[in-house]
Order: structure tokens, then sequence, then C-alpha cells
């Protein structure tokens, strides 16, 4: 980060870092500490919550089966049962009507009873509270101490005829002479036991739900408890694989609880403490934003004087690399002015001289360049210019055929090569001097200056060798280019002391093939074309577009003697 490494930012954070770091460690560490703490005393808590409701459910179980265990006991009971079972012995009053009206009686004096219902030895339904009884599995052998200690509990369950969650408990019913004659089973209402789940004095503000094993709740200590959801399988094989001990989840009473879990043996059913984990954490996360404010407060104090100490240095700093960036640019007309009797001022009266000296060593420097860019601009011309007719020479030649060559390669795009050579240019120069003659090479280059395009390229060759390139352009139109020109070239006026001289010339014409793997491929067929042109007479262009290949050659009549 580039802001970091200036000196006011490296003095803010400096100051920052000096008291967040104690002030955040050892107020961390406390809040840990209280966390933990507060944490335990949670735990704390929902034990005796869990442990609480475990013995009430036992104490309500247990009046509940003592209840039954006396009804079992009823003459009306005993004797209803006997009438089934032995018939000969049978007593007055001794009917399944007489027994199930007698058993609705005492279900209507008992209102966590949903209903009673008395079975024989094998199960067997005789009398019952309601048209459809539940069925309680009674064991194949009742324990010899059936009197006292035979009792059966079924797991709870939602039971959806009575829209509220049931315990079945079953007691024997004996004989006069002890003797097992069935069963008294009693459907128990769940609903009863949520007053009794959480004492209102000594237990704490969170809720007790009782689960069964799929984690439905059966009863708790809300009154709502059929609005309560069921809880996530998940949550409860995490809690019931650490009974005891408490966790954070998605509660039932709350959407955020801390709470624990226990399973009771008789009946088996998942006992669930929770407490709102805002409410157990909310003091605490109140004492904990107020520090993290507080400390807030304290840093922007602190930076803020940090920043005030680090401005004072850097800002003159600033104004010293803001006029350094734009010597660095290229503008050497700055000036500063020292304000200041420090370091920092005599640092300001040093740079003013240093830019002084800078500006007049640049005023020299930028003379001695413009002269070498007129020097280099001049030799570059002559590197690639032919002196005597200002075409290019041969080394930018052979660079410009290849160039065009590689182009041709990669697009495809052709183009065509004209050699020209002036007709008789040896008698011409015996007999009229060579500076004759190299005034009529000079007119014959800027006629072909004049006679191409930009994109095109003339040069000189050799001697009387005159080369001309003519880009995206074919044999055919190049065989137009190459009249244009001889016709110029013959129309021409070329004095010498009041005489008129004839000059003509001869071109070769030759076009960019697939297989050329060099320009010298190109400069041979065009020779070959020239050559061809003067046999035929001179004052002509041949065309060769592919080896052994020509066009007809196209010449006006010459003045000039056949001879060379």
């Amino acid at each position: 980060m580039a802001w970091l490494r200036s000196i006011k930012s490296k003095l803010v954070v400096f100051a920052m870092m000096a008291t967040l770091i104690p002030s955040l460690g050892l107020g961390l560490l406390s809040f840990r500490q209280n966390e933990a703490q507060i944490s335990d005393n949670v735990t704390r808590e929902l034990r005796a919550m869990t442990n609480y409701a475990s013995r009430e459910i036992k104490l309500w179980i247990d009046k509940r089966v003592h209840e039954v265990h006396v009804t079992s006991t009823s003459n009306v009971v005993i004797d209803g049962l006997s009438a089934i079972s032995r018939p000969e012995e049978s007593l007055p009053g001794g009917n399944p009507q007489a027994l199930a009206h007698y058993l609705r009686s005492v279900q209507g004096k008992l209102d966590t009873i949903l209903e009673l219902t008395v079975v024989d030895a094998t199960g067997k339904v005789v009398a019952s509270s309601t048209q459809a009884p539940a069925r309680v599995t009674l064991p194949k052998d009742w324990p010899q101490s059936s009197l006292t200690e035979g009792l059966v509990i079924a797991p709870p369950r939602w039971n959806t005829g009575y829209a509220t969650a049931t315990l079945s408990v079953a007691v024997p019913v004996l004989s006069y002479d002890n003797l097992l004659m069935g069963a008294l089973v009693a459907v128990l209402d769940l609903h009863g036991l949520q007053p009794r789940l959480k004492s209102a004095i000594k237990s704490p503000s969170g809720e007790v739900i009782l689960l069964d094993s799929d984690g439905r709740a059966l009863a708790s200590s809300q009154n709502d408890t059929d609005k309560l959801q069921q809880l996530d399988p998940s949550v409860l094989r995490h809690l019931l694989a650490q009974p005891g001990n408490s966790m954070a989840f998605q509660g039932l009473t709350h959407r955020n609880v801390i709470g624990l879990a226990e399973v009771s043996a008789e009946p088996r059913v998942t006992i669930v403490a929770e407490l709102d984990r805002a409410a157990v954490y909310g003091k605490w996360i109140e004492l904990r934003n107020m520090f993290l404010g507080l400390v807030g407060a304290l840093v922007l104090v602190v930076a803020a004087v940090a920043f005030q100490m680090g401005r004072s240095i850097v800002v003159p700093l600033q104004r010293l690399i803001r006029a350094a960036d734009r010597i660095a640019g290229g503008d050497l007309e700055v000036r500063l002015s020292a304000k200041r009797n420090d370091e920092l001022g005599r640092l300001t009266v040093v740079f003013d001289q240093m830019a002084d000296r800078l500006r007049q060593s640049h005023a020299e420097i930028m003379a001695a360049n413009e002269a070498m860019q007129q020097q280099n601009q001049v030799l570059e011309t002559l590197s690639i210019t032919d002196s005597l007719t200002g075409l290019y020479n041969r080394s930018k030649l052979d660079a410009i055929l290849a160039d065009e060559l590689a182009r041709f390669k990669r697009t495809q795009r052709q183009f065509a090569l004209l050699m020209l050579d002036i007709d008789h240019f040896k008698t011409l120069n015996d007999t009229h001097g060579h500076i004759t003659g190299d005034e009529i090479l000079r007119s014959v280059a800027r006629i072909l200056l004049q006679s191409v395009r930009s994109i095109d390229y003339a040069a000189r060759y050799g001697g009387d060798e005159l080369i001309i390139i003519l880009v995206d352009t074919s044999a055919d139109l190049a065989a137009k280019t190459a009249e244009r020109i001889r016709s110029q070239v013959e129309n021409a006026q070329y004095g010498n002391n009041g005489s008129t001289i004839a000059v003509t010339v001869s071109i070769g014409i030759a076009q960019c093939q697939p297989d050329d793997m060099t320009p010298t491929a190109v400069f041979a067929r065009a020779d070959q074309a020239l050559y061809q042109a003067k046999r035929a007479g001179r004052n002509r262009h041949i065309a060769i577009i592919n080896p052994g290949l020509s066009t007809a050659p196209t010449a006006c009549p010459s003045r000039l003697p056949p001879a060379y």
C-alpha cells in the first residue's frame, strides 16, 4: 500500500498501534475471561433446569402411576376382569358395561388421564373409557412382585387423536388371591407437566422442552407448545453427544439460544433447556461495545494529534517533491521560496540553486541536441538516398523488396517490379559528355517520381538502371504504368547547348510469385524481361508473369539507331 510509505502515514499508524495494541489486548483478555465465566454460569443454570425438570417429571409420573394403581385395585376392576377370566366366580355387577361406566367416571375425576382401558392377560381389551383405546404392549412375564413393582411405561408420543402429547402406562390387575388377570392401561396428558417443568421462583428465565426421539416437541414450560417446531436432527445429535455441556444453536423458543440436553430414564424422553443467547450476553455485548467505542474515540484523538505532527513535517517535503516531479517531467521553470529557518528551509534554498544550474545545463544540451538532430537527419537521408537522382539507393531497395515479399507471403497482396534502362546511355555519355548524361538520368528520375503513387517506391539499381516497386499492383496494371513512364520519357525535352537529345527507356516487368523465396528471384525475372525488351528493339516494355511466359511488348518506333 503506497500510502503507508509517507512519513505522515507512518506516524499516524504508529500512534494508532501504540494505542490499540495494549488497550485491545487487555480489553479482549478481560472480556474473554468474562465470556468464559458467563458460559460456566449458563451451563450450571441449564443443568439445574434439566435436573429440576427430571425430578418433577418423575414425581408427576409417580403420582399418576399411584392413581392408576389405586384404580387397578378397586373391586369394580377386579370383578370385571374376574367375570371374563373366571365366569363361574363372577359377582353381580361384574360385567364389561359396568366396568366401562366405572372407568369413565374415574377418568372424569382425574383431569390428567385421557383414557382408562382394562385388558386381560393376553392384551385383549375388556373395557375402556373411550371408543378407540390406545394399545400398549404388555410384558410376556410379569415379575413376581407385580403387586408393587409391575409397571409398563410406553415412550411418549404426539397423539393426533387428542392433539396433544401423551404417555401410556400399564399396571397389572391382580385377583383377590394375587393372581395376574390383566392390566389397567392409562393414557396420560403430558400437557399437565407444563407448570411443573420449571420453577417460577428458582429457575432462570429460560425454557424447558420435552422431545421425542425424532426431536419433536411434546411438552414445554411455555403454554403454546403446539407452536414449537421440530428441533433439527443434527443439532439434537450434537446435544446428545455431549450431555451436560451447553452449546449455541438455533433453538425452538428463540432463533439463537444456548442450551443442553439430557435423557431421562423413565419415561425415556429428551429434556432440553434453552436460554435466549441475546438475553444472556446482552449486558456483556453492551459493555463490550462501550469499550470498543471508548477505544475508537481514543484512537481518533491520538490519530488526529499524530496527523497534525506529521503534517508539519510532510507538507514542506511534499512541496519539494512536487517541485522535483515537475523538474523530472521537464518543467525547469520551478522556483521555491524558503519560508522557514529550519532544516527544511535550508533544503529549499539548496533546491533552488540546483534548479538554476539544471536550467543552464538544459539550455546548453538542447542547443547541442538540435544541431545533432539536424546532422542525423542529413545522415539518414544520405544513407538511403542516391545522391545523383534523389531516389532510394541499392541498400534501401533491397530492404523494401524484402519487406514487400514478406508481406506477400503473409497476406497474398501482390506487387510488381519495374526495371528501367535508358536506351543507348553509354552512347549518350560518349557523345554529349557525362555531365549531360547525369542530367538525363536526373530528368528520368523526376519522371519516375511524378508517375508513381505515394505508396510506391522508386530506386536507382545501378548505373542507368532504375527500379520501381508498385504495391498492391498486378502485372496488367504495372504495364499501364510502364507505358505511361515510357511515353513521358520519350516526349520529354532534353537539351544540350541548344540541341535536342532523344531519350527512350526499355522496361522489364515482373510480378511476385508464391514460390519466390528471395528478392533475387523477382529481380531475375525483371532483368530477363528488360533483356527481352532490349532485344525486341528497345523503347518498349515487356512483362514476365511466370518464368518462360511473357506478355507481348509494347513500343513506339525508335528514333535511335538500332546499334547499342
